[in-house]
């Protein structure tokens, strides 16, 4: 609990001439103003400032000991993006009696920095005169930074997008208007680019909507029994069946493995994905151990843990705080960039766990770890 200048536990840190006023509402709930992760102004019913805590300075940058006792106006100067006066278009002391709030909107500080505002009117009757003007400051880093990686996300994939689109199109135009003109083993090539290429469309819109559902929190688990074994074994055998060498993969099964309840589908993404992974920038022999392991989950005595191996160079020590953030691509392109963090996203939806670190062999190794869990109806 904070101490304020007067000596009462709880008091917010008043400065400068305002020192003798009023301590905030805040101070009857043992909070000090500064301890607030946003900025909070608050002006009494003269219109003045009583509190300025310190992330409102930092986020203004005008010092507190300036803006307290000064009139709201003239210590918070605010324009809206036309350049309009925010205190005089509001006129929150004498406009509208039923108003309670200003929604959240971007405003302007002297020099032209926006800075998200919000502000609550206080009222000792529904349509009385205002006795307190609560104004909350947030910096608009964050949300740029949030703005600037869905900007990313839709250019990086409509980059993706064009150049199978591109394909099909060509494709599909030059069978039409020269059909005869081709052999049946020509046509057959086309038609089979056509189909990889729409393959190719169809995964990136699954990526996309995979990442809005992990990115908004809506992404379903619909829990049945797996077996992680026999899942690894299938992707093992379709690589080989696509020219891989069979000894190029080593499978070991700890035993005994505790039942597992999962999504399916949702495992053979994440093992699709770190397997594809070791397979194409990795070098040597691919390892994927499969053992009982301590639950990630509180609560739970029993998980399952699978550690995907290669023997290639590995990932740099510097780049492996990175490896599950978007567009991570590592030193060699292609891709979007958005598979690891998709895994990520599905073991921890999960209720798992998911780890970087470098192999026994000085390769790469992916580890996650998922709750044996089981679904909700025999829970």
């Amino acid at each position: 609990m904070s101490v304020g200048t007067d000596g009462v536990p709880g008091a917010p840190r008043v400065r400068g001439p305002a020192a003798s006023r009023p301590p905030t509402p805040y101070a009857d709930l043992g909070i000090d103003p500064d301890e607030l992760p946003d900025g909070l102004v608050v002006a009494d019913e003269h219109g003045r400032v009583v509190c300025f805590n310190r992330a409102a300075e930092r986020i203004t940058a005008v010092a507190a000991s300036d803006a307290l006792g000064q009139e709201l106006e003239k210590a918070l100067p605010l324009e809206d993006l036309e350049g309009r006066r925010w205190w005089q278009l509001t006129d929150p002391y004498g406009g509208l009696a039923i108003r309670v709030r200003q929604p959240e909107r971007n405003l302007l500080l002297p020099g032209g920095r926006e800075v998200l505002v919000s502000a609550t009117y206080g009222r000792d009757e529904p349509t009385g005169p205002v006795r307190r003007l609560v104004i909350s400051l947030r910096d608009t880093e964050a949300r740029r930074r949030t703005e600037r990686s869905h900007a990313e996300l839709i250019a990086t994939v409509a980059h993706e997008l064009r150049s199978p689109l591109t394909s099909v199109k060509g494709f599909t135009a030059t069978l039409l208007a020269k059909w005869e003109r081709f052999t049946d083993d020509q046509k057959r090539l086309m038609l089979e680019t056509v189909d990889a290429d729409a393959d190719r469309v169809t995964r990136l819109i699954a990526e996309l909507l995979d990442i809005s559902r992990i990115d908004s929190g809506r992404l379903e688990v619909r829990r049945q029994p797996v077996d992680l074994g026999a899942a690894v074994g299938r992707h093992i055998q379709a690589y080989v069946a696509a020219g891989q060498s069979a000894d190029r993969f080593l499978l070991r099964v700890g035993q005994p493995l505790p039942p597992l309840w999962a999504d399916p589908d949702k495992v053979d993404q994440v093992l699709s994905n770190l397997i594809e992974n070791a397979v194409r920038h990795g070098e040597g022999t691919v390892t994927i151990d499969i053992t009982p392991a301590a639950s990630p989950r509180e609560g739970e005595d029993a998980g399952t843990s699978v550690t995907v191996s290669d023997e290639g160079t590995g990932i740099p020590e510097e780049s492996m705080n990175r490896v599950f953030t978007r567009f991570w691509r590592g030193s060699k392109r292609g891709g979007t960039g958005l598979g690891l963090y998709i895994v990520k996203g599905i073991v921890e939806a999960h209720g798992g766990t998911i780890t970087v670190g470098r192999a026994p062999e000085g390769g790469a190794q992916f580890r996650f770890t998922l709750p044996v869990a089981a679904p909700a109806y025999l829970a």
